[in-house]
């Protein structure tokens, strides 16, 4: 699965990552901005869905908004590697899960309704491996919206919004757990949504343009697989940096073309002593390591000790965890 040649596929995830039709024939919607009939739009959604190159069209809910999660980490023996892997995949908690190039091998996102959810998820993953975790908490995000354009260039990120959680109406978390997981790619979506809720549809339009206001969901739209689209040179680079010089160095580090998401973590003392962190998307790794020294040479990141994790292998990219579930046996 390479690039994206089609052009109207390519104006699919260019366009429409974000800002989604809260209508009652959305894909109609979209089929008017490329000249297209509403079912070839579906079609060519759903082909791309099952052929790996979109997870999903629903939502990304901001981190911290109405749930809990942190970025974990294990150091897996290359000969548990897959058994270990299995086991974090296990965790219904567990939405992301990816190998990669360091002795910390194993890189996950544990979600939950709650910090203790979470905490339990970290607890019974290290009991079950017999591994120590890194709990690597968010302290504050800088750029955490994923969504930019295939091509590249000018970052297709809008400026960050103030969550205001006050919105929130009972309901809502299944309503949100169902966006994460993601629409029916049907004529009707929205109504599709709201017989399996067993609610109004205009109710449930209402609600998913109320969250979105509120930046609850942080993006509703069409959510890419990089690595299929050609985007495979994916690197997590880590910065040793003073707490104080964040307030800095994080904005410039946010800004800087290339870099797609940026935010500063916890540290762990004595084991893990990075506290910002970024992704850099690429085609190749020389294209990524191109787009890593023009941020080394940022004055903001001036004598910064870093640390390149190119990602080898992703495990397992699903939605969030917005209502708890049970752990699998």
């Amino acid at each position: 699965m390479r690039h994206i040649t089609d052009p109207i596929d390519r104006r699919l995830l260019d366009e429409f990552q974000r800002d989604f039709p809260v209508a009652e024939r959305p894909f109609q919607v979209l089929g008017n901005a490329l000249g297209l009939d509403e079912a070839e739009v579906i079609h060519r959604l759903s082909r791309m869905r099952a052929t790996g190159r979109i997870t999903r069209v629903g939502a990304t809910i901001t981190p911290g908004a109405v749930t809990a999660s942190t970025l974990a980490a294990v150091s897996a023996p290359e000969d548990r590697l897959e058994e270990v892997a299995a086991q974090i995949d296990a965790e219904p908690g567990v939405n992301h899960n990816y190998q990669r190039e360091d002795a910390w091998n194993l890189w996950f996102v544990a979600t939950g309704p709650d910090r203790a959810h979470v905490n339990n998820t970290l607890a019974r993953i290290s009991r079950s491996t017999g591994l120590q975790v890194l709990d690597l908490r968010l302290v504050r995000p800088f750029n955490v919206d994923l969504g930019f354009r295939m091509t590249g260039g000018t970052k297709n990120v809008p400026t960050a919004r103030k969550v205001d959680a006050s919105v929130m109406r009972e309901g809502d978390r299944c309503l949100l757990q169902s966006l994460s997981s993601g629409l029916s790619l049907v004529s009707e979506p929205y109504a599709a949504l709201a017989r399996s809720l067993k609610r109004d549809v205009i109710d449930v339009m209402e609600r998913v343009e109320a969250l979105h206001a509120a930046g609850i969901i942080s993006r509703l739209g069409v959510i890419v697989r990089h690595r299929a689209l050609g985007w495979s040179a994916n690197a997590m680079v880590v910065w040793d940096l003073p707490a104080e010089r964040i307030d800095t160095a994080g904005p410039a580090l946010a800004a800087y073309p290339g870099v797609t998401l940026c935010y500063e973590r916890n540290p762990v003392p004595d084991v893990w002593p990075y506290r910002l962190y970024s992704m850099i998307h690429a085609r190749t790794r020389s294209e990524a390591l191109e787009t890593l020294a023009g941020a080394i040479a940022l004055t903001e990141l001036a004598g910064a000790r870093h640390k390149v994790l190119f990602s080898t292998r992703c495990f397992k990219q699903t939605g969030a965890l917005i209502q708890a579930k049970e752990a699998a046996a």
